[in-house]
Formats: structure tokens, sequence, C-alpha cells
């Protein structure tokens, strides 16, 4: 969202209810992954993508990053419902300032909150030729409530951090898995009446990052057509359990993914009742994600000149659960597949997932 200069290094930071990532990539002449954390958060310090305690953000930042000797600029993302994001098409501007005012005008109709109360942002995405021989331009325009804003930068501050930049988690979603091999896996492209395959063909892909919340993003390409943040995600699903079942959130996690949804709960060791709570919690709960998603595909679908959305992408921590994106798929029926940054592999599966997001705030193109 909110662009700077391009740093030597940078370190992506990506914060949830249950922990932080941070990932550090350097820029020399090639693009490196330098170093990852990964941390647990202490319930009630952030919540729904928003910090609820700032100091006690900060004091876990502090140490995070004097532990694992982190640089000190941070590029944050966010993932709230306080943020609103809008494609608009637009006649073609060529004049900077008249394109601002023009935005930002056309912006008060569009984006769900107060613009005074606002900080927006906005990337022009496509231009084209209308049959008529009319020039216009699609522009995504981003807007995110001052106060959220201030929360969070104050807890980097607090932390003695550089706050370089601030972007939505999706688009650092999207940066991290567009480009990888996995996330094109097995779609066939259309053909014409002749047979023949169309050529440059880029299909529209819905990427789902299942952590505290369920962050979704509809690109083509590296382009972002759509996102919305559902505020159910496996955070919840875990706290549930823990609830039912008297346990910490942290060990409530822990049963998810050595419960999971792919082995008879028969076959699966340790305590029975653990055990059945969990499978339950996970079916419950994946039923639930799988409305979610269905519903954003239904939204988005219903928009003019949505593109058809032909397979899924999934990260996150959610991702690591087994039988999930199984379960994920048989209920809505696309193609679904779980993906990593390759440039994560030597992290290992797990962690490659939770740092995938704060992988795509660093790369920041």
């Amino acid at each position: 969202m909110l662009s700077t200069k391009k740093q030597t290094s940078i370190v992506g930071l990506d914060v949830e209810a249950g922990s932080v990532a941070a990932t550090e990539v350097t820029f020399n002449g090639s693009v490196e992954v330098a170093n990852t954390a990964v941390a647990p958060l202490e319930p009630g310090i952030f919540k729904d993508g928003e910090v609820v305690d700032a100091d006690a953000l900060s004091s876990a930042l502090r140490s995070l990053f004097a532990e694992h000797k982190l640089s000190k600029g941070v590029r944050l993302g966010i993932a709230n419902q306080r943020v609103a994001v809008r494609t608009m098409r637009l006649p073609l501007i060529e004049n900077d300032d008249e394109l601002d005012t023009a935005i930002r005008f056309q912006a008060q109709d569009h984006l769900p909150m107060p613009l005074d109360q606002a900080v927006l942002d906005y990337q022009i995405v496509g231009r084209g030729v209308g049959d008529d021989g009319t020039r216009s331009m699609e522009v995504v325009a981003v807007a995110a409530r001052r106060d959220m804003l201030r929360a969070l930068i104050e807890s980097v501050r607090g932390a003695g951090l550089r706050a370089e930049g601030i972007d939505l988690s999706a688009f650092g979603l999207i940066r991290a898995l567009a480009r990888e091999p996995d996330a094109g896996a097995d779609v066939t492209p259309p053909v014409d009446e002749s047979g023949a395959e169309a050529e440059n063909y880029v299909p529209a892909t819905l990427y789902c990052n299942l952590g505290d919340v369920t962050n979704l993003a509809v690109a083509k390409g590296s382009t972002c057509l759509f996102t919305r943040i559902a505020p159910f995600g496996v955070e919840v699903i875990a706290q549930r359990l823990a609830e039912r079942r008297s346990l910490a959130v942290d060990h409530a996690r822990q049963w998810l993914t050595h419960v999971g949804l792919s082995t008879a709960v028969e076959e699966i060791e340790g305590d029975s009742d653990n055990v059945t709570a969990a499978r339950e919690a996970l079916q419950d709960g994946g039923a639930k994600l799988a409305d979610e998603l269905r519903l954003s595909l239904e939204f988005y679908g219903a928009q003019e000149g949505a593109a058809t959305v032909e397979r899924i992408v999934v990260a996150g921590p959610g991702s690591t659960i087994p039988g999930l994106v199984e379960h994920l798929q048989g209920q809505l029926g696309h193609q679904f597949s779980a993906v990593r940054p390759q440039a994560l592999a030597p992290q290992g599966e797990d962690r490659a997932a939770r740092l995938t997001v704060s992988y795509g705030l660093a790369l920041d193109e």
C-alpha cells in the first residue's frame, strides 16, 4: 500500500492472533531468503487482524528481532475487515494530478468507509480500448482505517523497528505463490472451435491463506482482481476445541494437526476424548471454511467481467492439517493445491506454510 524505495534487505512481517512470522529477504542482483523467524503470541495481543495490546506486541517483536538478529526495516502486512479493496474502471487519464483527483472522487462511491478517516492508495492494473474507441483503465483502490494502521505502526516503532511500507497480506500471498510451478499444475487451457488450445492462457486463481482469519484473493497472473477477509479461520477452530476440552490454545492447535481429517479416529494415538473432539471440531470448521470460500467465489463471480476461477491455491497454517485441503476440495469441487514458495523449501513444510505471507510481503515488486 504505502510503497517506499527498494531496500537491499527488508523483513516481511506477518502478525496473526497466535504467532508472528518474519522473513528477511536480500536484494543483491538476486533475491535470497537471508533469515526467518516464527514465534508464538500470547492470547489477547492481536485479534481479528488488529492490534489489541500495542505494548505487548512491541515487546514480542523486540524479543523476536533481537533473538534472530533480523534487520530493523520491515514491510508490514494487514488483513482485517477494516480494509477495503475495489476495482474501478475509469476513462484513461494521463496527467498524474488529474488521475489522483479522479480516483479519489470515484473511490468515495466505491469504498465503504469515509475517506477522511482512511489511508487510500491505488494502482493501475490494466488499460484497454472499447468497441467505440474509448480508452479506459482499470484501477485497484485500497483504503484502510487510519486508527487501525496507527496501532500497528506504533507497535513496530515501539519495538525499535522501521516501518518501511505497508501492504495487503493478500498481495504478499499472491507475490509469494503466483510464479510457483505447482500453483498452475494440471490446468488445461480452453480450446477454440478448431480444437487448438488458446495462446497465452492465464486462468484466474483463488489464493487462500488459512490462518487466524481466512485471507482470500482472486488473481490473474500476479494481478489481484478481488480480495476478501473472512473472520473465521483455523484459529477459531482451535479456540473452540480449547474451550470444549479445557486445553491451552497452543495444545488445541497441536491436536488439530495430530488428528487431521485423513485417518480414522480409531487409528489415532492419544486421549480418545481429545481425538474425537478434535475430529468433530475439524469437520464442523471445515464445513464453515467451505461455506466462506463458496460465498467469496459467488460474490466475486457476480461482478461484471469476472474471470472464471479454475483453481484454488491454499497456504498458511491450516494447509498443513492432514486432509483439510482434500476436505475443502470435496466440498467445493474445484481443483485445490497446497503450495509453498520454493525459496522457503529448506524451512520445512509446516514452517514454510507459516512464512509464505511474510516472504511475499518482503518481495515488494
